[in-house]
């Protein structure tokens, strides 16, 4: 169990070579078996916060680490659907020997562009659910990944230790996300055996966030926000509002404590990513089908507690509990 902290400098170089949308960047050069400068491989992300961003940092550490030749394409969509099929369309048109799409979104939208180009995606919570594959053991076409599908139930569990009188809880979503919705539904499930009501509160679009936290002062006891991209790109505007007024923020992931929630217990972004572009070197390389690749999940071993004293001092919250 440990504080929230930033990775060292692996994790930060490998960040300058993030770019916005519209931008590419070379990876390095290794003994692949690449045709010509190596492969090309693209990067659609849908929008940049702490967690997709470590996603990404990880899945360029793999092809490094494999020592192949290649050159990557970032091309983040800023959190806009139009600009993920815009992106898509470029990416496939490029005729990119793999893609890497990060989020559900953005493989929603690479999927739709192509069924030939293999897709690794990650920081998806469910493949299956989304309808990006025919189930999660046996993909069946061009994609495979990681899955992000968090403990929620410890994640409340964490609730109940941190503020054990807690009656209802106001559950944070976009109801624009696909895989929120079953992380929702996890978090309802486990606040009713809990014996905690759980209020859902969903945004369609980041501008929302501010207005609808301020809805829930006086009505809620404590906010779960799971690991869905609008809000965690929003989080700042979460625990803004949230903890000036006295509400406690349990996350669905560390990202989003160390932007100002209270707490988590989460898998580690960096890892799931690194496992992404382990698969994706395997498919290069080694020739493997995506469709018989199962989708890989991080294990609830691997989980770590993150906490945000500063948070825990302002709420007036004794976080020494979790210990």
């Amino acid at each position: 169990m440990k504080n929230v902290t930033r990775r060292g400098a692996i994790a930060m170089a490998l960040g300058m070579g993030l770019a916005a949308c519209g931008n590419s960047g070379s990876g390095n050069s290794g003994s692949g078996e690449g045709s010509g400068d190596g492969y090309k491989i693209g990067v659609i992300q849908l929008v940049e916060h702490p967690a997709l961003d470590a996603s990404n940092k990880g899945f360029v550490a793999a092809l490094d680490e494999a020592g192949i030749s290649y050159t990557i394409d970032q091309q983040n969509a800023q959190g806009d659907q139009s600009a993920c099929q815009t992106i898509a369309s470029k990416l496939v048109n490029d005729k990119d020997d793999l893609i890497l799409a990060i989020a559900t979104p953005a493989a929603e939208a690479i999927a739709g562009a192509t069924t030939e180009i293999p897709i690794v995606g990650t920081a998806i919570t469910d493949f299956a659910e989304s309808g990006l594959v025919a189930s999660n053991d046996a993909p069946g076409g061009n994609i495979t990944g990681t899955s992000d599908l968090t403990p929620v139930e410890a994640q409340i569990e964490l609730l109940q230790k941190l503020l054990p009188d807690a009656k209802t809880v106001g559950v944070l979503f976009c109801s624009a996300e696909s895989n929120s919705e079953i992380q929702v539904q996890m978090a309802e499930e486990a606040c009713a055996a809990a014996g905690i009501t759980a209020e859902r509160y969903s945004v369609s679009s980041s501008n929302e966030i501010q207005q609808v936290v301020e809805s829930m002062i006086g009505k809620v006891d404590a906010i779960y926000c799971p690991t869905d991209n609008t809000i965690a790109a929003g989080m700042a505007t979460v625990a803004m509002v949230a903890n000036e007024n006295g509400l406690p923020t349990i996350c669905g992931e560390s990202g989003m404590v160390e932007s100002g929630g209270l707490v988590t217990y989460g898998i580690d972004y960096y890892e799931l990513g690194y496992r992404a572009g382990k698969m994706a070197v395997r498919i290069l390389v080694d020739g493997e089908d995506p469709a018989s690749m199962p989708i890989e999940h991080l294990a609830t071993e691997e989980c770590e507690l993150a906490k945000n004293d500063e948070t825990a001092a302002a709420l007036g919250i004794d976080l020494s509990v979790l210990d």
